[in-house]
């Protein structure tokens, strides 16, 4: 049986939960997890890597059990703060596991502190404007113009079913998807002052594509050992984005599974065995 501690850590005046596993002596995995979900997407994953790694994997705030921010909270504030909670748990050097909102926090990481980061997972974690689905195409229309109108619009993916359908969406068994995943992140949803928090943080994304030169060009010069498992049919984040690794990271090990955009509902044992297999 695998220990999971559920702890909560004081972070500049932010208090953030983390899941925390394996022993303190073993190389360091950090966890980030991505929209609308928390750490407990990892509750099948962390098992099967406890026995080689110590795991660490926070809510990030405005998501989970971790503070709800005020409005206006931004990735680049995000990234701080989590930044510092490695910093504050002892992560000094550490591999990152990144999915979709993770992702461009954990690569702003890793330009950061490149001397930090021992290898890199992406998990439908994009960083190319080809890997960019027409599914943005609702919240590009809000960066372009942040009118109320269109802001609105967005409030569609904060539905209950549109949730639901994120978990769903391209998985060829159904009976494979838990309900626990998405009935925590819909009950996080409703949450007084989520709705404003998350909307904000789609109007912020453009700043992560932004910056996607800038992280081209930490893989390109830095070329950290990477690792992408990609669910072939997120709605969102086409394969194209995980072959694009490969552009700047020639030795970067690219693997695709048949499923969707919540990759570990499905496939978490494989894609431990992956990155097992990657980290050994």
């Amino acid at each position: 049986m695998t220990t999971i501690n559920y702890r909560t850590v004081d972070v500049d005046g932010f208090s953030i939960f983390y899941r925390e596993a394996g022993s303190p002596t073993f190389p360091k995995l950090l966890l980030l997890h991505g929209f609308p979900s928390a750490s407990h997407m990892f509750r099948d994953l962390i098992p099967l890597l406890a026995d080689r790694f110590h795991i660490v994997a926070p809510d990030l705030p405005g998501f989970g059990h971790s503070d709800m921010p005020a409005r206006g909270y931004t990735f680049d504030r995000i990234a701080a703060t989590i930044d510092r909670f490695t910093e504050v748990v002892g992560f000094d050097r550490y591999a990152v596991y990144v999915f979709d909102y993770g992702a461009p926090i954990g690569f702003r990481l890793a330009v950061k502190h490149p001397e930090r980061i021992t290898a890199i997972i992406s998990q439908n974690g994009n960083a190319y404007e080809e890997g960019l689905s027409d599914g943005w195409k609702p919240i590009r229309a809000y960066w372009q113009d942040a009118s109320q109108e269109n802001r609105n619009a967005l409030k569609e993916i904060l539905k209950p079913e549109t949730t639901i359908w994120q978990y769903t969406h391209g998985v060829s068994d159904l009976s494979k998807v838990s309900p626990d995943g998405y009935s925590l992140d819909n009950f996080y949803l409703s949450r007084p002052g989520a709705e404003d928090v998350q909307l904000d943080l789609f109007g912020d994304y453009k700043s992560n594509v932004a910056l996607y030169p800038t992280f081209q060009n930490y893989f390109r010069t830095r070329k950290p050992p990477f690792l992408a498992v990609w669910g072939r049919n997120d709605p969102f984040f086409l394969p194209a984005g995980a072959e694009a690794f490969r552009r700047d990271i020639p030795d970067a090990v690219v693997k695709f599974f048949d499923t969707g955009h919540f990759a570990l509902e499905t496939h978490a044992a494989e894609i431990a065995t992956a990155i097992r297999d990657f980290l050994r």
